[in-house]
């Protein structure tokens, strides 16, 4: 039996926490023992207008079930609003241990009739929003030297999605800005993961997989948020994709490569390689651009 996983004594924040995934973790997390910071502006799914029912409703689940929460309706996707969540949970709780980031929007369109307004709106909520929540609760993560933070990816970001461009382009952005952090944490005892979830919510409804994602409910995926969220968890900089009781590993892969002998870097060589360049027979990943630069080029590269 493995260890069990509590949260006692934490404080969690939780962004985009009003409904769906994030309600599934902001409430997860409560039943274990931490204390949540609820973080959501109740807009549409689209991102359009604001209610604090949706917060405030999962802040009145939680304490009626015992849990300690704070609803928080500040806008992550400022560098006055993301700052503002982290103030509010120190003001209240003193501390902050976890910050998931969960908020995002969708506003589908095929690239070429996307207005660059709805282009630019995605990429700040997911991924803008994302960066400053995680460096507005950095410094506090620094000063107790423990810190973890869950980003959000999705299949859409790792492999792409007609009419998603806006929104994949800010998942895969996160996957980035995750694997920059896990370095930038590492000696100060902050953690990064990131998250691929697959899970029946309104941002997925209008997919039309409704039918075989009906077992994809959001508790299935909080449960490695949950781990990775976790002290249990010494891992850094892992994607790891869920959703209805299934968990895998995720990485950015590169080949073993060709090296072009002197005097041959021409692209008739490309060409000529195409298939050897692509082969991932052997496929290899590495922990930092340093390593791959170094294992790729250095002076005992294959």
């Amino acid at each position: 039996m493995s260890q069990m996983i509590r949260f006692d004594e934490r404080v969690a924040i939780v962004t985009g926490a009003g409904g769906g995934l994030g309600r599934s973790h902001a409430l997860a997390l409560a039943q274990r023992g931490a204390t949540v910071v609820v973080n959501d502006l109740g807009g549409s799914v689209q991102g359009q207008g604001g209610d604090q029912t949706a917060a405030q409703q999962v802040v009145n689940d939680i304490t009626a079930a015992g849990g300690k929460a704070l609803a928080n309706f500040d806008d992550i996707a400022t560098p006055q609003g993301a700052q503002a969540l982290v103030d509010a949970a120190l003001k209240a709780f003193g501390r902050v241990d976890v910050l998931i980031n969960n908020a995002g929007i969708l506003r589908d369109k095929s690239l070429v009739k996307m207005d660059p307004a709805d282009f630019e709106a995605v990429i700040r909520v997911h991924l803008l929003g994302s960066a400053l929540c995680s460096r507005a609760v950095w410094p506090v993560f620094q000063e107790r030297q423990y810190g973890r933070i869950v980003m959000t990816t999705s299949a859409a970001g790792l492999y792409g999605n007609f009419g998603q461009s806006n929104y994949a382009a800010a998942k895969m952005g996160l996957v980035g800005l995750m694997n920059t952090l896990k370095d930038e944490g590492a000696r100060h005892g902050i953690l990064v993961n990131t998250i691929a979830p697959v899970a029946l919510t309104r941002m997925t409804e209008g997919l039309g997989l409704a039918q075989w994602m009906s077992q994809a409910s959001p508790d299935k995926v909080s449960a490695a948020v949950l781990y990775m969220a976790s002290q249990v968890c010494q891992h850094s900089g892992q994607i790891v994709a869920a959703g209805a009781g299934y968990f895998a590993g995720v990485q950015v892969m590169e080949s073993i490569g060709v090296h072009a002998p002197e005097g041959q870097t021409t692209p008739e060589f490309v060409a000529e390689q195409w298939s050897k360049i692509l082969d991932m027979s052997q496929a290899r990943s590495f922990a930092n651009a340093t390593q791959a630069l170094t294992d790729t080029f250095g002076p005992n590269a294959q």
